[in-house]
């Protein structure tokens, strides 16, 4: 029990910390710079953790892009209040970025001005079926060897589906649920102490506000558990922060 609750954990907190970190502040929004060499040791990293829900980072990068242009609104691609469950919010997110990685669907030359990551051969080893099938049944031979029960396969779909399952967490609560410190003309929220729980992800409100900063925790009992790591990373040189470019904004006076 206690390896499988371990595997669980690492893979789920590892595949997020590369969403949050690599696939959305850097490839969507470029909150930082680095070397060629430690975006390739991300681009690796994303892709391993993710494993067989591997999301390619340009595709990804462009979907967010329109994501925070069309905020809530008929153009999002994936706001919560156009669709009766999740799982349809997910089926038709996963089509608009099907029609992206593919080319089928150019986007405006907006969302494609600022760079985008892209690494090709990782692409094609890591985009392939046959890959993604690979992870999935080392994820099935993991709990066959350590799952002491039958009950314990039913976490395997998360682990089948994990980079999809937590943007999808994200983008339904971070749209439904919870308080907002700013009006942003959208229906974005925080939710805490969940948003600690999701490395950030789940202060929705405050990242639509100021979306090149990459702190998205702005009151004091707010914490992103990215940033601090990313300041190390910009201490040490690995990576180097951008001033991020925000507008003045007060806090809602209900807030």
């Amino acid at each position: 029990m206690i390896a499988i609750l371990i595997f669980f954990c690492v893979h789920w907190f590892f595949s997020l910390f590369f969403h949050t970190f690599f696939l959305h502040r850097y490839a969507s929004h470029q909150m930082y710079t680095t070397s060629k060499g430690w975006e390739r040791v991300f681009y690796f990293a994303t892709w391993f953790f993710q494993g067989s829900s591997y999301l390619v980072p340009r595709a990804y990068g462009v979907m967010h892009r329109m994501h925070h242009e069309y905020s809530d609104t008929e153009h999002d691609p994936h706001s919560p209040h156009f669709f009766k469950d999740v799982w349809s919010m997910m089926v038709r997110t996963r089509q608009i970025y099907n029609d992206i990685l593919n080319r089928k669907n150019v986007p405006d030359a907006k969302f494609t001005d600022e760079p985008l990551p892209e690494w090709d051969a990782m692409d094609r080893v890591g985009d392939h079926i046959l890959t993604r099938l690979a992870f999935a049944f080392s994820y099935i031979g993991f709990y066959v060897a350590f799952a002491p029960s039958f009950w314990w396969y039913l976490l395997l779909p998360i682990h089948f589906l994990m980079g999809p399952v937590q943007g999808a967490v994200v983008n339904w609560c971070g749209h439904k649920y919870g308080y907002s410190n700013f009006n942003n003309g959208d229906h974005s929220r925080n939710s805490s102490p969940w948003g600690i729980i999701l490395l950030g992800e789940l202060f929705q409100n405050n990242h639509h506000k100021f979306k090149d900063s990459p702190n998205f925790a702005k009151k004091w009992f707010e914490l992103d558990p990215t940033y601090p790591v990313m300041k190390v990373m910009n201490w040490v040189g690995i990576i180097k922060l951008k001033s991020a470019r925000v507008k003045r904004a007060t806090f809602k006076a209900a807030a």
